[in-house]
């Protein structure tokens, strides 16, 4: 999922697209800071802040995630550096925002995906649990992983494979066992359990699933 996987070609048109997504973010931020003064330091802190998507999420994952023995810090840093060494997995959140802007009616603003889906933050974090279990890095990948269900109520597996554009509707509840295959523009709902039965589970692209 590294460099090597996109052509110079499609890496630019990437970062364009995420560009523009971060650009939109940060509007959106400006704009309730002042409409809500109550929550101009904690956007200042998690968007406005920042010079990227990349750090901005990283950022906003790590204080999610953290613990008195898990630290921001650390945290912070495994992020990003996943972030901008597999430009997949940005551009895979990307997709994932424009899956809930135009596909979740609920759903009024980027950044109000980015700061408070927990569906959304969950997968942006099982995607680096994944680069772990790749690189066999598994007992930090299944630490993880545990914050990551602690934390959302969201267990995936580091090894369950998930395209982009996905949208986790609530989530709370879903299970993703690690033989687990899902495509891209999947929807899905809370209190799903994939590969629990079934050794082997794969859903295809552009499908929602609502129970399983």
């Amino acid at each position: 999922m590294g460099r090597a996987a996109f052509s110079c070609r499609a890496l630019f048109w990437v970062l364009r697209l995420v560009s523009w997504v971060w650009t939109q973010i940060k509007a959106e931020a400006h704009r309730d800071a002042d409409s809500e003064p109550a929550l101009a330091s904690y956007l200042y802190s998690t968007v406005l802040s920042h010079p990227s998507l990349d750090r901005s999420l990283s950022f906003h994952l790590a204080n999610k995630l953290c613990s008195s023995t898990l630290l921001s810090t650390l945290l912070y840093d495994l992020f990003l550096r996943s972030f901008s060494t597999h430009p997949t997995v940005l551009s895979a959140a990307v997709a994932d925002l424009l899956a809930a802007r135009h596909r979740d009616p609920a759903c009024v603003s980027f950044s109000h995906c980015l700061l408070n889906y927990k569906g959304f933050l969950a997968v942006q974090a099982h995607r680096v649990a994944h680069v772990l279990w790749t690189q066999s890095r598994r007992p930090l990948a299944l630490a993880l992983h545990s914050r990551i269900a602690d934390v959302f109520s969201v267990d995936i597996h580091p090894a369950a494979r998930i395209g982009k554009g996905i949208l986790l509707d609530h989530a709370t509840g879903l299970v993703v066992g690690e033989t687990t295959v899902i495509g891209n523009n999947v929807s899905i709902l809370y209190h799903v359990t994939l590969g629990a039965q079934e050794r082997w589970v794969e859903i295809g692209t552009q499908r929602s699933v609502m129970e399983f």
